[in-house]
């Protein structure tokens, strides 16, 4: 099992650059695949990026494509989430989750195949 814990949300004006941190608690962190979805008020939760364990592979969605990178440091048990550009549609919780199908090799969009995750981060993107 993995504990996350989120850090680095804060309020910030359009077109602002943040860097999202998690910290990832328990053993095995290389063998998770990482990955970071948001929720605005009134809005589902959706994928926003995810990270293969040894980050040869991203994925993303289209919103944030060109102006999020994610990265992982296996060696700090921590992934990053950098946003630049930022938009006011961008404020929402950010959460990061771990994937743990050892048979998955690549990042997935699908919410429901990441087993844990955190306790979320607010991002504010102000006009």
């Amino acid at each position: 099992q993995v504990q996350l814990a989120e850090s680095g949300g804060t309020s910030v004006q359009a077109g602002a650059s943040l860097r999202l941190s998690c910290a990832a608690s328990g053993r095995a962190f290389s063998t998770y695949i990482m990955g970071w979805s948001r929720q605005a008020p009134g809005n589902e939760r959706e994928f926003v990026a995810g990270i293969s364990r040894n980050s040869g592979s991203t994925k993303y969605a289209d919103s944030v494509k060109g102006r999020f990178t994610i990265s992982r440091d296996n060696a700090k048990n921590t992934v990053y989430l950098q946003m630049d550009g930022l938009k006011p549609e961008d404020t929402a919780v950010y959460y990061c989750g771990a994937d743990r199908t050892l048979s998955r090799g690549l990042a997935s969009s699908q919410l429901d195949n990441y087993a844990y995750w955190g306790q979320g981060t607010q991002v504010t993107v102000s006009s």
